[in-house]
């Protein structure tokens, strides 16, 4: 896992198509923003436990 730190603003990329922004940051609480193309899948990290959840106890 890589860990870095960005300041509003500031952003990483994942190969050439995919940015993640930070466009907000006050008392502890980040906002992101995802520009990804359409067929990337974006699952926020709740949902997508739950959904490996529902899979082990089906």
């Amino acid at each position: 896992m890589l860990v870095i730190g960005r300041k509003p603003g500031e952003y990483v990329m994942l190969d050439d198509d995919i940015m993640v922004k930070v466009v907000k940051s006050e008392d502890g609480h980040l906002r992101l923003a995802i520009d990804a193309p359409k067929d990337v899948k974006i699952t926020r990290g709740e949902l997508y436990e739950d959904q490996n959840n529902e899979r082990i106890t089906k």
